[in-house]
């Protein structure tokens, strides 16, 4: 059974930096992508960044440039690195990863516990 395990949150002043960790429970290139979502109370869950078994990465516009994924496939991690956090930054975190079957043919998500970030002075 896959388990994600997320730490690194917690509170942050405007401006400042967090960087979340997300340990695997297997090898990170078993999945087609690993990525962070986030979700405010009554919101729905939305991309933060995601990368694919390639490398490659995607962020949406309102944390392009601030937030960084990356990984270490040795320690089977993946990092969110996030900088000039902004109130709005404000959600729990969820790390999420997809893996895909054949039998039948699909793509199973699996999702860390999530972590709170707060950005507040």
């Amino acid at each position: 059974q896959v388990r994600l395990v997320e730490s690194g949150g917690g509170l942050v002043q405007p401006g400042g930096s967090l960087r979340l960790s997300c340990a695997a429970s297997g090898s990170i290139f078993s999945f087609e992508t690993m990525g962070w979502y986030r979700q405010a109370p009554g919101k729905e869950r939305e991309l933060v960044a995601s990368m694919s078994s390639g490398g490659r990465t995607n962020y949406p516009d309102s944390v392009k440039g601030r937030f960084t994924i990356s990984r270490d496939s040795d320690l089977n991690t993946v990092y969110l690195q996030m900088n000039s956090l902004k109130p709005e930054d404000t959600d729990v975190y969820y790390c999420n990863a997809v893996k895909r079957f054949s039998i039948p043919p699909r793509l199973q998500h699996y999702w860390g516990q999530g972590t709170q970030v707060t950005v507040s002075s």
